[in-house]
């Protein structure tokens, strides 16, 4: 069955990627304040941007086992000097967070300053 909300997506989570994913959003809320957000249930994510126009679109976060991606939509297009953003997308990219902690590493915050640069 499909979560109807996000908090019932999250609740088929564990801790680890409950906290991951409350750290990210309460990361990104504090980068753009005034940033709309919608949960999307088919693809199961919870989008982020200036307004729900696809060119609006900055981050997607999406639960997974062990992890929270933290999807940039311009991550191609990103610094990466130490690796942390995956993927092979022409441009969507992502970081993998498994903990609240590894939310606050400046090299997360730092990609979503970027983010936020490029468009």
């Amino acid at each position: 069955m499909k979560a109807a909300t996000w908090d019932e997506l999250l609740a088929t989570h564990d801790t680890d990627v409950q906290a991951a994913a409350g750290a990210l959003e309460t990361l990104i809320r504090e980068e753009l304040p005034d940033v709309v957000v919608e949960f999307d249930p088919g693809n199961a994510l919870l989008a982020f941007g200036r307004s729900m126009k696809l060119r609006d679109l900055l981050f997607a976060l999406i639960p997974h086992a062990r992890w929270v991606n933290l999807q940039l939509a311009d991550g191609a297009l990103l610094p990466n000097p130490d690796g942390l953003i995956e993927g092979t997308g022409k441009r969507i990219r992502h970081i993998k967070v498994r903990t609240a902690e590894a939310a606050s590493d400046p090299r997360v915050r730092r990609a979503v300053e970027d983010q936020l640069r490029q468009t």
